[in-house]
């Protein structure tokens, strides 16, 4: 029997040789030869992955040397089937509109999903182990993980997503479209609000919108360095650079007029516009940090259901290695730095994510700033 199931594989009628191993799935399932053939069958039948299971499963069973050998070759042949259409696929995404373009593949967090199957899922679709694949697959925020053309990051997007493994691309190109407006100060703040504000090229304007314009708010702490000289143990001077403070962004988005609203701690105009805080008893000091803390409780009022970013500091744990790309992005933050940081890259470049991750397909026409007073 087992050499009529031989022969008609090898004529390459799959069908006659499911026929002839019906029996012997009952009689003699146990028999590694019958499984063999049963993962051979499949594999003519075109179906692959089964097949492919079947064999990795069968062969730390196998003792014969000849069935070894077979089993093995299979697990080839469906493994060259793969590395082709895979390379077929990534070849016809690449010659796409905007397959060539520099991207971003970013990964989402895992929620409610089981780690270790989604780790052999992922090491499945990026060819890596299972323990790495683990490491790699965040818990909590995002994580970046690849840069390179669009078409082979659309390719491994979709074959995530397809093993339910959250994720998404972006070409890089997209955050240049976006227009940053740094505030000074709200000018009103009633149902239209109004902001002052200084565009890309340094002008200063003003900017009324809707408080139901703003789609979702980021927030990030960007860390202050400062060069310091010491003396080391062996009464030697080392010049290093050290933490000296953090600064606050928060970024406003508008997708409707394709803008950014940045306010950063430490360029608000507080005793401008506005008022934000509280009446002070005499002689009482009031400190930018507690006047940004009203700042932020009048946003949160005025926004009390926009979806809010707060993970910058877990996705820039994961970025901050990739110096080559972020200095490829203009950072767009008005801080004073002797030395330029990649972390202002970085927030912009989280900010420039989450808008995309969330604006609509079609971007809206630009808004303007009028011309500088």
């Amino acid at each position: 029997m087992l050499e009529a199931i031989a022969t008609a594989i090898e004529a390459e009628d799959y069908r006659g040789a499911a026929q002839l191993l019906k029996p012997l799935l009952k009689s003699d399932l146990r028999n590694p030869w019958v499984q063999f053939y049963v993962g051979r069958v499949q594999e003519g039948l075109g179906k692959t992955s089964e097949a492919e299971k079947r064999y990795r499963q069968l062969l730390p069973q196998v003792t014969n040397p000849k069935l070894m050998t077979q089993v093995r070759q299979g697990i080839a042949r469906i493994t060259a089937l793969q590395m082709n259409a895979k390379e077929g696929a990534i070849a016809a995404a690449l010659s796409a509109p905007g397959g060539q373009t520099l991207g971003a593949l970013i990964l989402e967090p895992l929620v409610n999903l089981d780690k270790k199957a989604a780790a052999q899922a992922f090491g499945a679709v990026m060819n890596i182990d299972a323990y790495t694949a683990r490491l790699q697959l965040p818990s909590r925020g995002w994580r970046f993980y690849r840069t390179g053309k669009m078409g082979e990051l659309h390719y491994y997007t979709q074959q995530l997503r397809q093993a339910q493994i959250p994720c998404f691309a972006l070409p890089l190109t997209k955050l240049s479209e976006l227009n940053v407006f740094t505030v000074q100060y709200f000018a009103a703040g009633g149902v239209a609000p109004t902001v002052r504000c200084i565009n890309g090229e340094g002008q200063k304007g003003s900017l009324s919108f809707q408080w139901s314009e703003v789609s979702q708010r980021v927030e990030g702490r960007i860390p202050l360095f400062e060069s310091v000289v010491t003396v080391d143990a062996k009464h030697r001077i080392v010049r290093k650079t050290q933490l000296q403070d953090y600064v606050v962004f928060c970024d406003l988005h508008l997708p409707e007029r394709n803008c950014i609203l940045r306010l950063s701690e430490h360029r608000y105009q507080f005793l401008n516009g506005i008022t934000l805080t509280p009446a002070l008893a005499p002689g009482e000091p009031e400190t930018v940090s507690q006047s940004w803390q009203y700042l932020m409780a009048f946003l949160k009022e005025k926004l009390p259901s926009v979806v809010v970013w707060s993970d910058f500091a877990s996705f820039a744990d994961t970025v901050l290695d990739f110096r080559e790309t972020l200095s490829r992005i203009p950072a767009q933050l008005d801080l004073e730095r002797r030395h330029a940081s990649l972390w202002d890259p970085a927030f912009h470049l989280y900010s420039g994510l989450a808008y995309w991750r969330q604006a609509p397909a079609s971007p809206a026409p630009q808004s303007q700033l009028p011309p500088a007073f």
